[in-house]
């Protein structure tokens, strides 16, 4: 009768979407299909930043689909670089690509996707969970049965075109999703392109089932990133220099069979397989003039404790490179090529039983997760032109010192862990969350040129978690946990950390000093509730955390413009709050969130910020405890406003709107604190939809409305000698990444 049950009404928890069944998962984020299309087409980063609490962006790339995602003072990124603070899952298995460890949600269909979650932090997540996890979740035929599609044209050549549709019949199911995306951007030379498209078909037996999943993309993103702030005061929508180019392709192949061992015993699993093949091209300034007593040749101007050096720029084969005609105006423009393959799995092993008046959860399992990248860049001169668009002028550089050299490089890593999850009631309703989990990394890299970047680096670390969850009341209930994970410094970081080798954005690998991991420690104390009151359905969630790091990986500034590398720099901290209140009445809806985040240093530690106008004779910054992060906005809020009513008698209409809250921030570079704050903003967003036939709505939006000049991001940078014909006087070395002006969508959708 159980199992005739079970095949009447197939369970929707079938397919694992992340290590330990769902543990912790009772006080996690969530957005639903609804939630993700509530501006009228379908938007993961919209709704991740407007509709949960401590979500905020830094655009330091400039492109909305290459923002890097920043929750309780963590982040995850596109961007190749950025500290990796979240571990990412997509339907039960890894999405921290290989390369990196970065989060490239520009590479999944928001149209396939059913569910996100934002968990907290949690041994059992694994690598880099260090402030949560994102977990992704698709459609199946079973459980988003029917047909949703959108199209819209908006302000800058937006456009996007989404279909999917799904269905079962008996046992089998099936769904498809497409999505094709892009715009001209608001900025100069800004276009982007997205097309990507998924697919799922799935077998749902008695006590067994597979599904087959299908992820296909390609992309071409544009993010002319952060800009001096004297050129933006003038014209918002200037570039300091261009291009700025990342293009994608990418594929996954993914297996999802499940089995139930017994009928208390389900077996879960994850087997993926996946391809990316990325060009860069990056145009940059560059400090590079004709040598003073040579002024037939070219030299690279450098700086080195306080001291500024020149040396004659050379190419391949060692030979000097002569100056051009014409006095142009030199730079740099980098070419990079990355083509990386990782498989993996997700198995696990989950028993529930009653047990003290509540259920028992048991978990057990393993992840393993293998990634080769083979990744090559060269750096070739170039010259300006008046718009300030680099032109390659031909030779590749290449300096004996590294400064700047030509690289090529194999990376291989594998990753894998061992965990167990165990939910124990202690009683009808107090009951304990425990996770524990062995994470191990090998990191093997092989230079295709010389010996520099050889090298092999092994990580491993034990994590144990515990939570305890009292129902205190109905509708009411406290929680208290601890939880311990960590990261492994990625091939990127580990082959640029040396200060006499710096590397660009599109040029990581110069040589093979060791770093070690970070660990974090995670204390949270919580409560949520729900209920009714006055006619109003009301929920709501609090949380309080601290998490203290050792070991902090960051990117310093090199005393060659645009170069940088990595280095343990002491310990930090991040604690906060997180508040969220959802209340509904008939057809209003009030939704309203607020995070206060404190990211801080807790180490005295000199870093170099060769950018940074107070920084020492040497171009270091003294760093202390107490000093704020860069790129954490302190406090964060959302007010989001819908109603649902009828027109008439039939006709459905909506109406909503956003209030979107960030406080200043940090510059990247100001560790010390010493300079103004990238200012907050407030920004507001409406919404609106109406019924045309039978579930065909029309719909259309406006995001800052108010057209409010803002920023996400800050930095130090150098004008130099790059001609700026809109703001000649410009001399601040801020730059600034813009947040979008006021910009309009109008479309027609189905379902959602």
């Amino acid at each position: 009768m159980a199992s005739t049950a079970q095949a009447q009404e197939v369970d929707q928890s079938i397919l694992v979407t992340a290590p330990g069944a769902g543990l912790d998962s009772d006080d996690a984020l969530g957005l639903s299909r609804g939630d993700l299309a509530r501006g009228g087409r379908p938007d993961l980063i919209g709704a991740l930043t407007r509709q949960l609490p401590g979500v905020t962006l830094q655009d330091a790339q400039g492109n909305p689909w290459q923002p890097a995602l920043v929750y309780r003072g963590q982040t995850a990124s596109g961007a190749q670089g950025q500290a990796q603070g979240l571990a990412a899952y997509l339907d039960g298995a890894r999405f921290n690509l290989p390369f990196g460890d970065t989060v490239s949600l520009d590479l999944v269909p928001d149209a396939a996707l059913r569910n996100v979650e934002l968990l907290d932090s949690s041994p059992v997540y694994g690598l880099n969970a260090l402030g949560g996890a994102l977990v992704l979740e698709t459609a199946t035929g079973r459980n988003e049965p029917g047909l949703t599609a959108s199209a819209s044209l908006g302000a800058y050549g937006a456009h996007d075109v989404s279909l999917a549709a799904g269905g079962a019949a008996g046992r089998w199911s099936a769904f498809a999703a497409v999505q094709s995306r892009g715009e001209t951007g608001w900025r100069d030379y800004s276009t982007s392109r997205l097309l990507s498209g998924f697919a799922d078909l799935g077998y749902d037996g008695v006590a067994a089932g597979i599904h087959a999943k299908l992820i296909l993309a390609s992309t071409g993103l544009s993010g002319n990133g952060a800009a001096p702030e004297d050129l933006l005061a003038v014209r918002r929508s200037a570039v300091f220099t261009y291009p700025d180019r990342t293009e994608n392709r990418f594929a996954r192949v993914s297996l999802h069979p499940w089995a139930d061992l017994s009928p208390t015993t389900r077996l879960q699993a994850a087997i993926y397989a996946q391809w990316q093949k990325s060009r860069l091209l990056n145009g940059d300034a560059a400090d590079i003039e004709p040598c003073e007593e040579d002024a037939g040749l070219l030299c690279l101007e450098t700086e080195s404790e306080g001291e500024e050096q020149a040396e004659v720029l050379t190419d391949r084969q060692g030979s000097p490179i002569r100056a051009l005609a014409g006095d142009p105006t030199y730079a740099v423009f980098n070419r990079g090529a990355l083509s990386s393959r990782g498989y993996g799995l997700l198995a696990q092993i989950t028993d529930r039983r009653p047990l003290l008046g509540g259920s028992n959860v048991l978990t057990i399992g393993t992840s393993l997760d293998y990634g080769r990248s083979a990744f090559a860049a060269t750096t070739e001169l170039g010259t300006l032109d008046v718009t300030r668009g680099v032109k390659s002028a031909g030779p590749v550089i290449a300096q004996s010192d590294n400064a700047i050299a030509p690289t090529s490089v194999i990376a291989r890593n594998f990753y894998a862990g061992f965990f167990a999850a165990e939910t124990l009631p202690l009683g009808p309703r107090l009951q304990l969350e425990a996770g524990l989990r062995y994470n191990y990394a090998a990191i093997r890299l092989a230079d295709q040129i010389g010996t520099a970047l050889n090298g092999q680096h092994h990580f491993g670390r034990l994590n144990p978690g515990l939570e305890l969850d009292w129902q205190a009341a109905p509708g009411f209930s406290l929680r208290a946990g601890y939880a311990e994970s960590n990261r492994a410094p990625t091939p990127a970081e580990l082959s640029c950390a040396d200060p006499e080798a710096p590397c660009s954005l599109a040029n990581f690998f110069v040589a093979d000093p060791p770093l070690r991991q970070v660990v974090a420690r995670t204390w949270e104390l919580g409560a949520s509730g729900k209920g009714n009151a006055g006619g109003w359905r009301i929920e709501w969630l609090a949380s309080a955390y601290r998490a203290d790091s050792r070991d902090e990986i960051r990117r310093v500034a090199s005393g060659v413009r645009g170069r940088a590398y990595f280095q343990n720099l002491g310990d930090a901290r991040r604690q906060g709050i997180e508040l969220s209140l959802t209340a509904q009445r008939g057809g209003l809806r009030v939704a309203a969130t607020y995070a206060f985040t404190d990211a801080t240093n807790r180490s005295s530690v000199r870093i170099a910020s060769p950018g940074n106008p107070v920084a020492e004779a040497d171009g270091a910054i003294l760093v202390r405890p107490g000093d704020r992060l860069p790129g954490v906005p302190r406090h964060s809020a959302n007010l989001n406003l819908d109603y649902a009513g009828k027109v008439g008698t039939s006709r459905r209409f909506t109406v909503g709107a956003t209030v979107s809250a960030r406080s200043g921030q940090v510059l990247l570079g100001d560790e010390s604190n010493r300079a103004p704050l990238v200012p907050g903003y407030i920004l507001i967003d409406l919404r609106a939809g109406v019924e045309l036939v039978h579930e065909v709505m029309l719909f259309g939006e406006v995001r800052n409305l108010l057209d409010r000049r803002h920023a996400t991001f800050g930095t130090f940078g150098e004008i130099g000698s790059v001609p700026l014909a809109e703001a000649p006087g410009a001399s601040s070395p801020r730059f600034l990444g813009p947040g979008a002006p006021r910009r309009w969508t109008i479309g027609v959708r189905r379902g959602f």
